[in-house]
């Protein structure tokens, strides 16, 4: 594991809570991810179709080992994810360009994935929102992600939850967050 943290609220909605993901949820998480970029597919989206051949740019099993993944649990299962990192990827390093370099205060915030069963209740809201004051990691204030910037309504989604967009780059817009702390 890579940094402290620790969940200052477990409990996100009814029978739904955030845990840290053990490698025993490797498998349902592939799944998920799996079933997301079908969906995404089924919509026009290529955006994560990577994962249906097998690609995974995000290395998901290794991010469970790091402790980078945290999941939203519910009585049938996994009802949603999101990969919290502690330190830049490589992506993030081309992406954020000057400003993403180890221990630069922000968390990297990747592959928000929820259930289709899961969808219509607001859950990737109450993800993020958990995201920036549900969990405190020490020495981060900051919270940054990327979506395609053509997805108008992803776009809209991050806006509506609190997040500014600074720009767009590579085809991607680059959204920043402050974190409760």
């Amino acid at each position: 594991m890579n940094g402290s943290f620790r969940i200052t609220e477990d409990y996100i909605g009814e029978g739904l809570r955030m845990v840290q993901a053990k490698p025993a949820d490797t498998e349902a998480v592939a799944a998920l991810l799996i079933q997301t970029a079908e969906w995404l597919r089924s919509r026009g989206s290529s955006q994560w179709s990577g994962l249906l051949t097998g690609e995974d740019s995000h290395n998901t099993a290794g991010a469970i080992l790091n402790g980078d993944v945290f999941v939203c649990t519910s009585e049938d299962g996994i009802a949603g994810m999101v990969i919290l990192l502690r330190q830049p990827s490589e992506w993030d390093r081309r992406l954020w360009e000057s400003k993403a370099y180890d221990g630069d205060g922000a968390l990297y915030l990747h592959r928000l994935a929820i259930s289709r069963k899961y969808a219509s209740i607001g859950l990737g809201g109450s993800i993020l929102k958990w995201c920036k004051d549900g969990i405190h990691f020490d020495g981060k204030d900051t919270i940054r992600l990327d979506c395609i910037a053509d997805n108008a309504a992803l776009n809209s989604f991050y806006s509506k939850n609190g997040y500014t967009c600074l720009g767009e780059k590579s085809g991607f817009c680059i959204y920043e967050n402050n974190l409760h702390q």
